[in-house]
């Protein structure tokens, strides 16, 4: 889903041209006609959706101001972009000190408010980066920074946010890469352990001869190599969360320490003369089925009703397909900005193909391959052809595009188009005489002449100026006397 800019001006046509122009860089729009409109888009369902808003200051009733003041304060993470006539430096301190992200003059180039939007975007994109990147270290990610909106995910959230609630063991059983350890992290966020250690321990990755060391931890001296005393995962947790990823894993001898250190609160460190007390929450995790392996005596029976007394299944991701238009949407932003790429989203055909895709690597295949697309693509929007994994599998044809490297053309034909047709009287794009065939007047041609260029050269004011041989300032100065809308916000 691309990013849902809000375009906020009373006056129609300025509204239509930056409709225009944001539609033609791949973004959806969103528009109101003043400021209590947009407020009501802004706190109403669709609000969550904006991922930008383009303000305009001075409107009839609620002004650009007052929207600033009521929105900033709710949604402090929203980029918002002031557009004004009233280009004084005043007011351009008033806007920004009241919570504008960019302050720009009318008219401003189709180029400048496509800089400041992508600018605008970016920043916002870092700033959420930095904030989960954030709420991670401290072990403050909660359920509310999920990416969970499926209906299979509704018991699920709800039956983890009142297991956060007490202290009591959870097992999170679920394929492998569906998110088993988010959820982790987000029942730590969300129970009174929040901000204190959240210690992940993959079972299946610790070398057989070290498991006991590593959980457990060491005194000096222990054994051979043991040169420093090594506290070990449970006293790293002490306090907070163990997380035991693939506990399906862990050999028989190991599962017999686990269960004493789970029944007593207390382990026993290699070479330590007495046990040490400890305090966490665990939780454990799992993509095997721990009840049939119980039944082949591949583990302990003891153990599992000791780590099965809250079990939470997370379905697989083919089950979840609402879920995967948000979170390629969240890859894509965050992907793109680590890669410094102009990838807004996903074309409908190339979202189609990933919704049709079963994702046996769930979440975590998803993430993959959007990365792979980010990091190779030279569009603006993810294509089927960015996914040809994907495509092959599901027999989807696409054409393989042809990315040339950029080449520096001169001032003249950089932004080549097609000529325009020959105009004749009477006849052609413009015509110069009525229907009785009596000249028209010359205002009249010129203003037939000037919508035949700016379609003719898709808006791009700079080059129409050139073609008809003025000024840009020129330009807009007959825009606006005769009215004309354009997909340039510069004519305003």
């Amino acid at each position: 889903m691309n990013p849902t800019l809000l375009v906020v001006d009373d006056d129609p046509a300025q509204r239509r041209l930056l409709q225009a122009m944001a539609e033609r860089s791949g973004y959806r729009v969103l528009t109101a006609e003043g400021g209590q409109q947009a407020l009501d888009i802004l706190e109403g369902p669709q609000g969550d959706g904006v991922s930008l808003v383009m303000l305009d200051l001075v409107m009839p009733g609620m002004d650009g101001l007052s929207v600033l003041k009521r929105v900033r304060p709710a949604k402090p993470a929203l980029p918002i972009i002031v557009l004004t006539a009233q280009g004084g430096i005043d007011t351009a301190v008033t806007a920004m000190r009241t919570g504008a992200d960019d302050f720009l003059v009318k008219p401003a180039s189709v180029e400048r408010i496509q800089v400041s939007i992508q600018n605008a975007l970016k920043i916002k994109a870092l700033n959420g980066e930095i904030q989960r990147l954030k709420k991670r270290a401290e072990n403050r990610f909660g359920f509310q920074d999920l990416i969970a909106r499926a209906p299979a995910m509704r018991d699920v959230l709800r039956m983890a946010e009142r297991a956060a609630q007490s202290g009591i063991p959870i097992l999170i059983e679920g394929e492998s890469g569906v998110g088993k350890e988010v959820i982790a992290r987000a029942i730590q966020g969300a129970s009174d352990r929040a901000g204190k250690p959240f210690v992940t321990v993959n079972c299946g990755a610790i070398p057989e001869n070290l498991i006991e060391s590593i959980l457990f931890g060491h005194e000096k001296g222990a054994f051979t190599g043991a040169h420093d005393k090594h506290l070990g995962k449970f006293q790293e947790a002490n306090g907070g969360t163990l997380f035991l990823d693939e506990i399906g894993e862990l050999r028989l001898d190991m599962q017999v320490k686990l269960l004493r250190a789970i029944q007593q609160g207390e382990i026993d460190p290699v070479g330590a003369k007495r046990p040490v007390k400890i305090d966490i929450r665990l939780i454990s995790a799992t993509n095997r089925n721990l009840a049939e392996m119980v039944k082949a005596g591949t583990f302990r029976e003891d153990l599992f009703y000791r780590l099965n007394v809250f079990p939470i299944s997370i379905p697989p991701l083919r089950q979840r397909k609402d879920d995967i238009a948000p979170l390629a949407a969240h890859f894509i932003e965050r992907f793109a900005v680590e890669e410094g790429k102009k990838v807004l989203g996903l074309e409908r055909e190339a979202q189609e193909l990933l919704l049709r895709y079963d994702w046996p690597g769930n979440i975590r295949q998803l993430e993959n391959a959007i990365f792979r697309a980010v990091v190779l693509t030279d569009a603006s929007q993810l294509r089927v052809a960015d996914f040809p994994h994907v495509a092959a599998q599901l027999g989807v044809e696409y054409e393989i595009p042809v990315y040339a490297p950029p080449t520096e053309q001169p001032a003249e034909t950089a932004k080549a188009a097609p000529a325009p047709a020959p105009v004749g009287e009477g006849a052609g794009p413009v015509a110069l005489t009525t229907t009785d065939g009596h000249l028209r007047k010359l205002e009249d041609v010129e203003h037939d002449l000037i919508r035949l260029a700016i379609t003719r050269y898709e808006g791009q004011m700079s080059e129409v100026a050139r073609r008809l041989g003025i000024g840009r300032s020129t330009l807009y100065r007959k825009l606006r006397e005769m009215g004309i809308e354009t997909g340039d916000s510069a004519a305003a």
